[in-house]
């Protein structure tokens, strides 16, 4: 079976300059907080690793904290803060702040106080964008970062939040980044690593790879790439509509990332859709992956005001370079014939 991944935005393949990079950081010998020659030679891949990551994300003079990933970092940023934010954001964020800020059918949030509030700059399951106030207190960028011409320095924001694995860097690696001089309580205490912010010795082959990730990235954004990523987007999205179905395309009249497509196809439930896909060769979801496998209706779909059958029968579609247009009519086919079977046995 010629399998084809379409769960971009649960993690992306690793990219080969960032395997090539982990490799090479694995014969650092040295523990970055050591003083001798080895400890300063890892201290210095380290330290290239973090201005390329604040290069890429357009981040110079911000400070860069090293975490185990965006989760680690949501906890860092907004443990003990008191914020506000949306159902429609992460799990890793609503674990910390107050939900109840209004979130409209577009998924745009209603934000009252910046500077007390977490806001996601894309949705992972719909792929809906934000437009962020000045002064935002936390940014999840964790989706956004590699797949739109952003910079942390234009947002206005205090911290943002990274994962490698999302951009196509290691799993297991991520970053919290800080207006420089922003003053935060340690959440892992012990030494003195990330100057005091996150103790635990770097994970040093983890951080080459999402250095050298974060530089792809920033050149495939320059050289267009993800605005390819769209076109084929958009093929997808016109293809299933083109089949007669009463499904709706999620968003697809407010700013997107450039390769996320959410379908609601009703009288089929969206896990039974990914089952269904996974047999027949294509890798969806059903929302996030940090959600699948709890058999509920998106909570996200409800927050929009979708009813709960609409919000259960919804599958998430997000590609990546190299994914071509007949791969994704291939998936729109393939899907179509199953939904014509699922319809008929309703009938």
């Amino acid at each position: 079976m010629n399998r084809l991944y379409l769960d971009w935005n649960a993690t992306t393949p690793l990219r080969d300059e960032a395997r090539v990079a982990m490799h090479a950081a694995m014969d650092v010998l040295g523990n970055p907080s050591s003083v001798h020659r080895e400890g300063r030679a890892a201290k210095a891949l380290m330290a290239k690793a973090r201005a390329d990551i604040a290069a890429a994300f357009g981040a110079d003079g911000a400070d860069i904290v090293f975490t185990s990933g965006a989760t680690e970092a949501a906890a860092l940023a907004c443990a003990g803060r008191d914020l506000a934010c949306a159902d429609v954001e992460h799990e890793a964020v609503l674990a910390w702040c107050k939900t109840g800020l209004a979130v409209d059918h577009a998924g745009r949030v209603g934000v009252l106080d910046p500077s007390k509030t977490a806001l996601q700059l894309a949705n992972s399951e719909t792929g809906i964008l934000q437009d962020l106030p000045q002064g935002i207190a936390v940014v999840d960028a964790t989706q956004a970062f590699g797949k739109l011409p952003i910079a942390f320095n234009w947002l206005g924001c205090d911290m943002a939040l990274s994962s490698a694995h999302k951009l196509g860097g290691p799993k297991g690696i991520g970053a919290l980044i800080l207006r420089q001089g922003l003053d935060i309580p340690a959440q892992l205490r012990g030494g003195g690593q990330e100057s005091g912010r996150r103790a635990g010795t770097e994970n040093l082959i983890g951080i080459a790879g999402f250095a050298a990730a974060a530089r792809a990235a920033a050149r495939d954004l320059a050289n267009g790439l993800w605005d390819e990523v769209a076109q084929i987007r958009n093929i997808l999205d016109q293809a299933l509509s083109a089949y007669g179905f009463k499904t709706i395309s999620v968003g697809n009249s407010a700013a997107r990332l450039p390769n996320t497509l959410c379908i609601i196809a009703e009288g089929w439930k969206g896990e039974t859709q990914v089952m269904a896909m996974d047999l027949a060769g294509f890798a969806v979801s059903a929302g996030s992956a940090c959600s699948s496998g709890k058999v509920r209706a998106s909570r996200v779909l409800r927050a929009m005001g979708y009813d709960a059958v609409q919000a259960a029968s919804a599958i998430r579609i997000s590609i990546g370079p190299g994914i071509g247009e007949a791969d994704v009519l291939r998936f729109a086919e393939a899907w179509a014939k199953d939904y014509r079977r699922i319809l008929a046995r309703v009938a």
